[in-house]
């Protein structure tokens, strides 16, 4: 079987049948057949060829006659058309498409013409416009630089101003503050002690780190030591943190200083750039990255909040330093007196201490006793308990042997009964004696847990009588006298 034509088209053709026409003049040539399909493809489609198969339309190359210019025919052979050609000639364009095609290309090319001609004069105008544009904001930049650097001279000026001042400041409290460490040394020691024995109370353990009276009068001891030395002292540390405070100041105005100073030498080479300069380069992308952390006003307020700090910290300065010429001669009585009552308060605790824990001790020997006695009511129990299984197991063995009674014989009689029972009752009585002997265990472990936790309360207070009788109490027999708590030396 042969393929002829295209995918549309195609035919399948068999061997030709017998016709009542005669056989073609042996003058006639055969048809010759010569490929004359030519692929066309749309736009987009140029590789549709690669799925379609290869197909050549046959087409019957004829002789015509010299005389009359016609093709010859045979008289008996009708005109043959192929398949293919009736294919090939209906896929044609018309004239009219060919016409239409053409004066769309015509016209889309003046239309393009007119289109560059008009691009081509909006684009000298609008060169020149940016042109123009470009020169004036460069200008204006120029002139925006020469001000910023106006404000930051400004302001270096005023920063050093106050820097200058603040340093003076601080060089006056180094020296009020030596003052007044020489002054608290004395009252230095009493509050040491009265600190450790708030740090050795710190040490008790579970329900003894209590806030009692000792403790109260331990923090009353500390303020009203601390209170000596606000006028002393702690006004030392006052000075040292007002100092501290100072130097932060002091490092945030020469922080803001030196950041004005960098950003002036930018500035100034910024300002100093121009179109022929030879440090100029791209910056692809730079215009996109919002770096900037402060606007004109924050700026403003950033030096002025600097400066408006450092006034206020010469301030706290100065009073301060006027508030440590009145120190030095109060609360000698009120810290004697304060100290007199924190021993008291001392002595009342140990001796309440020690009534505790002798009641403990009587307690836990009490308790040894009833772990003593639950220890052998269990092993009674385990002995009871191992005495029924030997009577359960003879009483379930013969229930086991007369289930192998023959036929009738399985009878459910007295004995069977009694059997039955029997097993119930001791199975009973060993469930009985159980949950019993569970009891018992569970009151000895909780007897052990009390013994434990006595135990352990009598440690804390073995341990709260060291700390407070042993260690406070020998820290505390000796006070500063009333001239050197005063400052004199």
């Amino acid at each position: 079987m042969q393929f002829l034509g295209t995918t549309q088209t195609a035919s399948y053709c068999g061997p030709r049948k017998a016709s009542g026409f005669g056989v073609l003049p042996p003058a006639v040539q055969a048809p010759v057949v010569q490929e004359c399909y030519q692929p066309y493809y749309l736009p987009g489609y140029r590789y549709l060829n690669s799925w379609r198969p290869s197909l050549l339309c046959k087409v019957s190359d004829v002789q015509t006659c010299p005389d009359e210019g016609t093709t010859c025919r045979s008289p008996l052979r009708p005109p043959t058309i192929l398949p293919v050609l009736h294919s090939t000639l209906f896929c044609r364009y018309s004239p009219r498409d060919w016409d239409q095609t053409n004066q769309l290309q015509i016209g889309g090319a003046e239309a393009s013409r007119l289109w560059a001609g008009r691009l081509m004069g909006d684009s000298m105008r609008l060169m020149q416009d940016k042109d123009q544009l470009t020169r004036q904001m460069q200008e204006g930049t120029c002139r925006n630089l020469g001000q910023r650097l106006s404000d930051i001279s400004f302001w270096k000026s005023e920063l050093s101003y106050e820097l200058e001042r603040l340093l003076n400041e601080n060089h006056g409290m180094e020296k009020v503050k030596r003052r007044l460490e020489c002054a608290a040394e004395e009252v230095n020691c009493p509050l040491q002690v009265a600190l450790e024995c708030l740090y050795h109370r710190e040490k008790r353990i579970g329900i003894d780190l209590v806030h009692d009276n000792v403790e109260k009068n331990l923090i009353r001891e500390v303020d009203l030591l601390k209170c000596c030395q606000d006028q002393m002292r702690k006004l030392a540390q006052r000075i040292d943190i007002q100092m501290r405070d100072n130097r932060d100041s002091q490092h945030a105005l020469e922080r803001d200083l030196e950041d004005k100073s960098t950003a002036q030498f930018i500035d100034e080479k910024c300002f100093n750039l121009r179109n022929t300069s030879d440090c100029i380069s791209f910056f692809h992308g730079v215009e996109k990255v919002d770096g900037t952390i402060s606007v004109p006003e924050t700026w403003t307020k950033f030096s002025n909040d600097n400066i408006r700090h450092s006034q206020n910290m010469r301030a706290n300065s100065i009073r301060l330093r006027e508030e440590a010429e009145n120190l030095f001669e109060t609360l000698s009585d009120q810290m004697w007196k304060q100290f007199t009552n924190t021993n008291l308060a001392f002595n009342a605790r140990v001796s309440e201490v020690t009534d505790v824990k002798n009641k403990l001790q009587t307690q836990l020997a009490k308790t040894l006793q009833e772990i003593f006695q639950a220890e052998n009511t269990i092993m009674l129990l385990e002995r009871a308990i191992a005495a029924k299984e030997c009577p359960l197991k003879v009483a379930q063995t013969r229930l086991e042997c007369r289930t192998r009674r023959p036929n009738v014989e399985l009878c459910r009689d007295i004995p069977h009964f009694k059997l039955v029972n029997e097993v119930f009752t001791i199975d009973d009585t060993l469930q009985t004696l159980k949950l019993r002997l569970r009891e018992t265990q569970d009151t000895l472990q909780l007897l052990v847990m009390t013994k434990c936790r006595l135990e352990h309360e009598l440690a804390i207070k073995a341990n709260t009588l060291c700390i407070d009788k042993e260690k406070c109490m020998g820290m505390r027999k000796a006070f500063p006298c009333t001239p050197r708590l005063v400052g004199h030396t």
